[in-house]
């Protein structure tokens, strides 16, 4: 779900300050936009999952309250499709009415967002409609834009993924520079072990089936399996749930449309890429205004 206003607004805020800076010079230019009511519509140009829908509508809102904290006009942003909806070329997917200033002036910020977002999305969903037979549940990692965390990985959940930590404080994920650092998966989680506050779990990322016999014997609550072969990932599949069924299983790693379903199949239960946030285009979204009747 998206987050409070309260956690959202102040990025939205950066976001329109560094567009406008000391002011819009063309619609300030344009005397008769002051007082002007305006009507515009969103339309898709290609096909894809809509995201961010009630962020674009946040962008405009704020502008509508100025950005001393005036009130200025209202502002009506109304979807015509559901958030998550999928959509076609041509489809109208919302209607926005409020002072023609605000319009123009929120129009790319609202607009890069959505587009940001909706990429994503469609993206995503490409890789779960992979997967979404089996068990396996897909899920998304902290490879993401500084700043645009909290939206990309909303994104990525609106698109079939669920999210994986949001940040460092959500668990513990000992990978090979800590494993590297401590000299070794048994000290790593020994160590942290006595640190963390209950119930934080415990995952170690495994390359080869010696660190998974170590995690195994440690008592890794998740045992990531990174860069596995498939016939490896399966092998460790198997020794994992022989040992505990309760150790959950992660695959990560070279995880490409054409490979999930692969990986899926060897009985894990997360898949992790970071490739519907890196590598996702924005999906074409316009606004067209409405000419005055």
């Amino acid at each position: 779900m998206l987050p409070n206003w309260i956690v959202l607004d102040g990025l939205l805020l950066s976001w329109l300050n560094e567009d406008i800076g000391r002011g819009d010079l063309t619609t300030q230019g344009l005397a008769n936009l002051a007082v002007g009511q305006g009507k515009a519509y969103w339309v898709a140009k290609e096909d894809g999952i809509v995201a961010g829908l009630p962020i674009a509508e946040r962008v405009f809102s704020l502008l509508g309250r100025g950005l001393d904290g005036g009130i200025e006009g209202g502002v009506y942003f109304h979807s015509e499709v559901a958030e998550g909806d999928r959509i076609t070329t041509g489809t109208k997917i919302a209607a926005i009415e409020c002072p023609l200033h605000i319009l123009l002036t929120g129009e790319r910020v609202a607009l890069n967002l959505a587009m940001r977002l909706s990429g994503i999305a469609t993206m995503t969903s490409r890789f779960a409609s992979q997967i979404a037979d089996l068990p396996a549940q897909l899920v998304d990692t902290r490879k993401t834009t500084p700043g645009l965390r909290i939206l990309e990985k909303y994104a990525a959940y609106m698109g079939g993924a669920q999210n994986h930590r949001m940040g460092l404080d959500d668990g513990v994920m000992i990978k090979d520079n800590h494993i590297a650092a401590a000299g070794g998966i048994g000290r790593a989680i020994a160590q942290i072990r006595s640190r963390i506050p209950y119930p934080i779990t415990i995952e170690v990322e495994t390359e080869n089936l010696e660190q998974v016999a170590e995690a195994i014997a440690h008592q890794a609550d998740i045992i990531m399996l990174d860069n596995m072969s498939l016939a490896l990932m399966s092998e460790a599949v198997k020794q994992i749930k022989a040992a505990n069924q309760r150790i959950k299983i992660e695959a990560s790693g070279n995880i490409t449309l054409e490979r999930i379903r692969a990986v899926a199949e060897t009985g894990v239960d997360y898949i992790s890429t970071s490739a519907p946030i890196t590598r996702s285009p924005w999906l074409d979204i316009s606004m067209r205004i409405k000419a005055p009747s």
